[in-house]
């Protein structure tokens, strides 16, 4: 063999080094990270929904509270017509 084609072989031999360098840190690290962010926001969104659902149960809950209120105002007046 020439040297020349001893060098492309070397430098090919680095490339598939370095190749799997790069394949072993996107396998072990960054597809490990992003599982764990991806997780971070699923569980955000469960917990916006959570919240959210509390909110609508609050404004439902003042809601009747108001209802419950104008009826009560209502019968004291009508209690105070018949005293």
């Amino acid at each position: 063999m020439s040297d020349e084609t001893k060098l492309i072989l070397d430098e090919i031999q680095d490339l598939k080094h370095a190749v799997k360098d790069i394949q072993m840190t996107l396998e072990n690290e960054t597809n490990r990270n992003i599982k764990l962010i991806a997780e971070g926001h699923l569980d955000l969104s469960r917990k916006l929904n959570e919240a959210l659902q509390t909110d609508s149960e609050k404004e439902l809950l003042l809601v009747r509270v108001t209802s419950l209120e104008n009826e009560v105002r209502r019968l004291k007046a009508r209690i105070e017509q018949i005293a």
